[in-house]
């Protein structure tokens, strides 16, 4: 153990992820090693441009450790397999499963691009990469103290994060140094999943690396979860009572999931009518890990069969799209933030030009993507939802947003923080104002860093 000496002293390098969302990588430097937080792509890129920056690596990391299986988190592991073959990873169980359908979807979406656009460098990897990659994924249980496969060992505990299945926090032990990375955390009970636990309040952090996401958002006038479901309701109701139909952006994983099952509950209780509920393909997958790893979810949570939701057909086609919306139904469709050529951004398309319908988002919006642009935009203004084609003016005015996002509200951030009490922190994962706010409101008396991609900063225990 004589090289982990001087692990009082830490680097990390923001390869993705740092004064943005996405492409969510950071690398960890500590006595002669390197290890990867994170390997993930970044959500509103293409190509090449969509990796962490990979070029900043010296040498092959040692390891890398996941925190859940959203694509910005995970989504450039078989790339970084590819570079450095035979890097060992590490997650939560059923993290590891659901990265399986993730990454496989990820290069068929990326085939698909390459053949409508003629991206030359898609798909970025292959399906046996993937697969190569996965036997390298070690998976482990939350609090279960692990090893890294490091000439030197590293403990790793999995802390519960809520967000989405599998979602973990991560613990390091070092010699002289503790680091906690909180990864994409959730504070309140959702529909399915419980909120994030806490680390034991004896454990001494040296360094928090934090999520800010929602840091730029007031969450002082945020109606509960329970309000927000029953004003969702009453939205859905309207919309459905005058003939239209619904579509509601999701994420393929954790916000699919939610919705349909609150929607459903919804139903039962006679709040909304019984139409039909769709779902799409990659949604209903991961619907099935699921119901597989039904114990990870909260208690009391209630998991309908998948067969109780309709699949969605094929919305490529405006034909399918024309039909499905002549009668009323509810639509539960990726991507979450409408990204163009997506199912949600297609069936959006045919929707805005009429006035009866409704487009609910529930979750976290970019300013750059056509969800944000959509919600933003007064009648009339015309946005492209496919590329490549023509412009539709919105006639739609029943665009809102509901507040279901799956990340914790920026005074949950801070009240982390305040309980870790680190001497350092990083405020990662946000934009711009939100991490600002963050770095403001909850790096009094602390060492406090915000690093841009390609920064490497050190960090004193």
């Amino acid at each position: 153990m004589k090289r982990m000496e001087s692990c009082k002293r830490v680097n990390l390098c923001a390869l993705g992820g740092g004064g943005e969302v996405g492409a969510n990588c950071f690398e960890l430097s500590f006595g002669g090693h390197q290890i990867l937080l994170d390997c993930g792509t970044h959500p509103k890129k293409e190509g090449e441009c969509s990796l962490p920056a990979f070029d900043l690596l010296t040498r092959a990391p040692e390891a890398y450790i996941i925190t859940h299986g959203h694509v910005d988190h995970c989504g450039a592991v078989p790339y970084l397999a590819r570079m450095h073959p035979g890097v060992h990873g590490y997650a939560t169980l059923p993290t590891g499963r659901i990265m399986d359908r993730m990454l496989h979807n990820s290069v068929s979406v990326m085939e698909t691009i390459a053949k409508e656009r003629g991206i030359a460098e898609y798909p970025l990897f292959e399906h046996s990469d993937v697969g190569y990659a996965l036997r390298f994924l070690e998976t482990f249980n939350y609090r279960e103290p692990f090893y890294l496969r490091t000439p030197d060992p590293v403990e790793v505990q999995f802390i519960e994060a809520g967000h989405v299945l599998g979602a973990a926090s991560v613990l390091i032990r070092l010699p002289g140094h503790t680091i906690f990375y909180t990864g994409d955390i959730c504070r309140r009970r959702q529909a399915l999943m419980g909120g994030y636990k806490p680390l034991d309040k004896d454990t001494q952090v040296d360094t928090l690396i934090i999520e800010s996401t929602q840091g730029a958002a007031n969450d002082e006038t945020y109606r509960t979860y329970i309000e927000e479901i029953e004003h969702l309701g009453d939205a859905v109701r309207g919309v459905l009572m005058g003939g239209g139909s619904v579509l509601i952006p999701s994420f393929a994983l954790g916000r699919t999931q939610e919705m349909v099952n609150i929607l459903a509950d919804l139903q039962e209780r006679g709040i909304i009518p019984t139409v039909p509920i769709y779902t799409a393909g990659l949604g209903r997958a991961i619907y099935e890990l699921y119901d597989k790893f039904s114990d990870h979810l909260q208690p009391h949570a209630v998991l309908r069969p998948l067969e109780q939701f309709e699949r969605l057909g094929d919305v490529w086609n405006p034909a399918v799209v024309e039909r499905l919306l002549r009668r009323s139904c509810i639509v539960v469709a990726t991507s979450g933030m409408m990204i163009e050529n997506t199912p949600s951004a297609l069936i959006a398309q045919q929707m805005v030009q009429q006035s009866h319908h409704g487009i609910f988002f529930v979750g976290y919006l970019d300013a750059d993507t056509l969800g944000y642009k959509l919600l933003n935009a007064p009648a009339g203004t015309p946005l492209q939802y496919e590329l490549n084609r023509p412009f539709v003016a919105k006639v739609l005015e029943n665009v809102r947003q509901f507040r279901f996002s799956a990340h914790a509200t920026r005074s949950e951030l801070a009240a982390v923080v305040e309980r870790v009490k680190p001497k350092n922190v990083v405020y990662i994962h946000g934009d711009p104002e939100a991490l600002d706010w963050m770095e403001r409101n909850t790096g009094d008396g602390r060492e406090t860093f915000v690093p841009a991609v390609g920064q490497t900063i050190t960090l004193e225990a």
